[in-house]
């Protein structure tokens, strides 16, 4: 998407809104391009998604208290509307993880933050993934790296 399409699209009737619970450097216009890429390659012309960067203590809450899992995670993602209604959803990034996995992939932490904004995006547009050794070959990952790809290209010019 380019930098019009994209203002086009947030005119359009799409809205994100980021917050961060730590006062950490991220770059939000490129997670805005991701999370934009993922809404239009569905389609979507009416969204608001919440994006929310926290530290491993408050994503280990909600991990534990939706997911019933007692450690830190990347992502999280709640789709809140009903079908037939227009995209609302929020996405919560885990900060902290994010860097530890960017070290791991030996990746730059703005690559990892920006898969696992698309990755929570596609969650909320209803993607789903199997858990265990198909995650990483499945559809919906599949798609997380076409747009990431398609996003980091863009983002390069």
């Amino acid at each position: 998407m380019t930098a019009e399409g994209a203002e086009a699209a947030l005119r359009g009737g799409v809205e994100i809104q980021f917050n961060a619970v730590s006062s950490w450097e991220y770059p939000e216009v490129l997670l805005q391009e991701g999370c934009l890429a993922a809404l239009a390659a569905e389609g979507v012309l009416q969204a608001e998604v919440s994006v929310t960067l926290l530290d491993d203590a408050r994503i280990t809450d909600l991990n534990r208290e939706y997911l019933g899992k007692d450690r830190p995670t990347d992502v999280i993602a709640f789709p809140l509307h009903a079908p037939g209604e227009p995209v609302l959803g929020d996405v919560y990034l885990g900060f902290e993880q994010a860097r530890r996995q960017a070290e791991e992939f030996q990746v730059p932490l703005e690559e990892e933050l920006l898969r696992l904004v698309i990755h929570g995006t596609l969650h909320v547009l209803g993607h789903e993934h199997p858990e265990g050794q198909g995650r990483v070959e499945s559809e919906m990952f599949r798609v997380q790296e076409e747009l990431l790809n398609a996003v980091l290209e863009r983002s390069g010019d």
